[in-house]
């Protein structure tokens, strides 16, 4: 198998636009030194908060060649993989191998639902394509797919997919997963809401969207966790929960950036077909950061 240390706190780190919503280098290199800062284990680029389907092919590369030189291997660097099909992603895989990445969190082909031989092939083909080591992302109420059991017994003979983001709603999986596959696939919680819950039940670690915003808060519950207070854990969760939530709602993208702007990182521009939030949803997100920045304790 591929040899990795993935564990610990991987923010799923936001792509960052300027006022004519052009990729802003600057600005994304400037949130991963803030996040770099307080002490995160990982770092998940272009993932769904990188917007990455919402940027072209050139402007992807240019950002992973960014945030590898920002990074300069203090942590290890995922780039995400939401290509619309097999050909591209597979492409993709190999270049973000040639500018220097760490790894790769793929995900199905985004648009089309496939059938479970359709998903494991997709993912076979991505696997061959690059000597990265992968990440398995499994978000059935985003994707509309599940990755199944039987699927990642399927792949379990492809030595470089090594881990599974799992973000499916139900805490079961985490176990039916280890006891099916013992401990084949290192696994991270990919639901904010659910993160204690998970690394309460052996998942190496979290790749998280609120984290863009409150890193020290969220590199804390993992130590804290790891260390075995738990309770002192869970009362930091309870603390951050309401802002959680955002993670699993379809506009999380424009929740956690506006989180970010109002904790002083980055603007909450996205790119359409995503909008700013607006109204009661953009007031009600602004009350709960502004909440939690009033209420946050030192550490």
């Amino acid at each position: 198998m591929a040899k990795i240390d993935w564990a610990g706190v991987f923010p799923a780190a936001t792509t960052q636009f300027d006022a004519g919503l052009s990729v802003d280098i600057a600005a994304t290199k400037t949130h991963l030194e803030f996040m770099l800062a307080a002490g995160v284990h990982g770092i998940v680029a272009l993932g769904t908060c990188g917007e990455n389907a919402s940027l072209s092919a050139d402007e992807k590369r240019r950002v992973l060649k960014a945030i590898v030189e920002t990074v300069r291997g203090r942590v290890p660097v995922l780039a995400g993989v939401t290509e619309f099909t097999t050909e591209a992603a597979c492409a993709y895989a190999s270049d973000a191998e040639r500018i220097g990445l760490d790894g790769l969190m793929v995900l199905p082909a985004m648009v089309y639902v496939p059938k479970p031989d359709e998903l494991v092939a997709h993912f076979r083909a991505v696997a061959r394509a690059t000597k990265l080591p992968i990440m398995l992302y499994n978000n059935p109420p985003a994707y509309r797919v599940n990755i199944g059991l039987d699927a990642l017994a399927a792949l379990a003979g492809e030595q470089n997919i090594v881990a599974l983001k799992e973000a499916a709603e139900d805490t079961r999986r985490f176990t039916d997963i280890v006891n099916a596959l013992g401990d084949r696939y290192v696994l991270f919680a990919g639901l904010d809401d659910l993160a204690f819950e998970a690394l309460a039940l052996g998942a190496a670690g979290w790749v998280s969207g609120l984290t863009g915003a409150f890193p020290e808060e969220s590199v804390r519950i993992y130590e804290l966790m790891t260390a075995g207070r738990m309770a002192e854990a869970r009362d930091l969760y309870r603390w951050f929960m309401p802002l959680l939530h955002l993670d699993a709602g379809h506009d999380l993208v424009q929740c956690i950036k506006l989180v970010q702007q109002r904790a002083g990182q980055g603007s909450a521009r996205v790119r359409p077909p995503r909008y700013p939030l607006s109204g009661a949803r953009h007031d009600e997100v602004v009350a709960l950061a502004d909440g939690a920045l009033r209420t946050r304790k030192p550490h």
